[in-house]
């Protein structure tokens, strides 16, 4: 599974983006999808997962009320919608993809896009 990130860019706080990754490949359905963040100088943290049928999400606690993901199996794409954007949300958005049933631990998800930069100006 090869995944393409897109959507990032630059923002003023309180305002909306909508990330977006494209995936190639076969059995896209099979697989959680999960966004990640990394900001300078910071550890990749877990944002949100989607499970295989998009039945089952979780955010991390800064995203939760303000974020949501999303999945379409039939077009291979997933999306982060992100409202009310705050200059602590400035990072590089990875999506992933990973085998397994379940999990927010990077070590899950086995691909990996190659990132959007996201920032948020004060």
């Amino acid at each position: 599974v090869q995944l393409q990130a897109s959507g990032g860019g630059l923002v003023q706080a309180g305002g909306s983006l909508r990330l977006s990754c494209a995936a190639s490949g076969s059995s896209f359905s099979r697989y959680k999808l999960g966004w990640f963040r990394q900001a300078p100088g910071k550890e990749r943290e877990f944002v949100a997962v989607i499970n295989w049928s998009g039945s089952n999400t979780r955010y991390a606690d800064f995203a939760k009320g303000r974020f949501t993901i999303s999945r379409d199996n039939a077009k291979n794409t997933m999306n982060l919608q992100m409202n009310s954007l705050k200059p602590d949300d400035s990072a590089v958005y990875y999506c992933a993809a990973g085998a397994t049933m379940w999990g927010t631990a990077r070590e899950s998800y086995d691909y990996w896009g190659q990132g959007t930069q996201v920032t948020v100006s004060s």
